[in-house]
């Protein structure tokens, strides 16, 4: 198994792990819930597949992720209940899906002897879009820009991480686990400590 298969796997597994419990706070059916995770789990890597125009997509060259989504669907819908606080489950499932699936989008860019900029995007898009599909989808707010947490800029953090540990270390493995831990860590600083970035305030015209 290659890295990269294993980088998809593990984010599928926990990204359907939260498209799933979402459809439980929606109070869905069994196939809701599978569409509903498999749209999570494969919704990043469907859209930086597409754009990098790797033929074909990963989880129709390989079934697998689609079953391991639709097993996680399964057993959510049959364990949900036992949570206290499935938002919260959610929210924590999601920082830790965030930065494998940064790390697996990375590296699919690397492969394809992808520019600076691309690797960047490639990152920040896989790791967010199935995110976003999934809360859209569902009428929820988007985790994704929930005011005062870091999660873009967490994803450009670690893919950047990726890209600077490359420079120093020749080992695409400490550059995959370098993007991981930083990623994470602002993503769980921002859900922990309240690290945040500056926002916009919005300030009265000049008269």
């Amino acid at each position: 198994m290659s890295i990269l298969t294993a980088l998809d796997y593990a984010s599928v597994l926990v990204f359907a792990l939260t498209g799933a419990l979402v459809a439980s706070r929606a109070q869905l059916d069994i196939v809701g819930f599978a569409f509903l995770a498999s749209l999570t789990a494969m919704g990043g890597g469907t859209v930086r597949d597409l754009l990098l125009d790797r033929n074909p997509v990963f989880w129709i060259a390989d079934p697998t992720p689609l079953a391991i989504a639709c097993a996680a669907a399964v057993l959510v819908f049959f364990t949900a209940h036992l949570l206290e606080s499935r938002m919260a489950v959610i929210t924590w499932l999601d920082a830790l899906a965030l930065p494998i699936a940064v790390a697996a989008g990375v590296r699919a860019a690397s492969e394809t002897g992808q520019s600076v900029p691309i690797i960047l995007i490639m990152g920040i898009a896989t790791g967010c879009f199935g995110g976003l599909l999934r809360d859209i989808v569902a009428n929820e707010v988007p985790l994704l820009i929930r005011t005062g947490k870091l999660y873009v800029t967490a994803a450009f953090a670690g893919a950047a991480a990726y890209l600077v540990s490359g420079i120093f270390w020749p080992s695409d493995m400490l550059s995959l686990a370098a993007c991981i831990l930083v990623c994470f860590t602002l993503r769980a600083g921002s859900l922990l400590f309240g690290w945040q970035m500056p926002v916009y305030k919005p300030r009265p015209p000049r008269t």
